[in-house]
Parts: structure tokens; C-alpha cells; sequence
């Protein structure tokens, strides 16, 4: 699909892109990435966090200090919320 970016270049935090790098690769992530960039730009909505933000809490912590990984889904209700960080 047009402007569809690969996970992997969305990873761009060296512990994490190697922890996950199969993982990433895997059917299910990249039909993930195909149906996101999809919604990008075909939604009647917009689709948060924005591209560079997707992996914004893996960037800030490497792979190392972390111990445990806690992932939420609740909608972001407007225009500049989203920061790709848990609240």
C-alpha cells in the first residue's frame, strides 16, 4: 500500500529492534501494518499517535531497563493527544 511504513522503521531504538526484529517480521505484523496505513489514508477519521510517534515509549526506555510491558487501548478523543505513552 502507498505510504505504508515497515514497522522496523518505526523501531528505531537499537535494544528494542533487536529484541523484537522476528517479531516484526512475523504474518500478523505486517498485515497489522498493511491494515493501519490502509486506515491512514482511506479513514473518515484520523488514526493517532502519528507515524513517528508509534513507538514513542520504546524509544524513551532501552529494552534492558524495562520489565514489564503494559499495553492499553482506549481512543484518544482529539487532535494533539496522542503521544504514544501510557497516561
Amino acid at each position: 500500500a502507498g505510504g505504508a511504513a515497515k514497522l522496523e522503521e518505526l523501531l528505531v531504538e537499537e535494544t528494542w529492534l533487536e529484541a523484537l526484529s522476528g517479531e516484526l517480521r512475523k504474518p500478523y505484523a505486517l498485515d497489522l501494518c498493511r491494515f493501519v496505513a490502509h486506515e491512514r489514508l482511506h479513514a473518515k477519521v484520523p488514526v493517532y499517535p502519528p507515524p513517528h510517534l508509534v513507538f514513542h515509549a520504546l524509544h524513551t526506555t532501552p529494552f534492558h531497563n524495562v520489565k514489564a510491558v503494559i499495553i492499553g487501548q482506549d481512543p484518544y478523543h482529539g487532535p494533539g493527544q496522542a503521544m504514544g505513552l501510557s497516561f
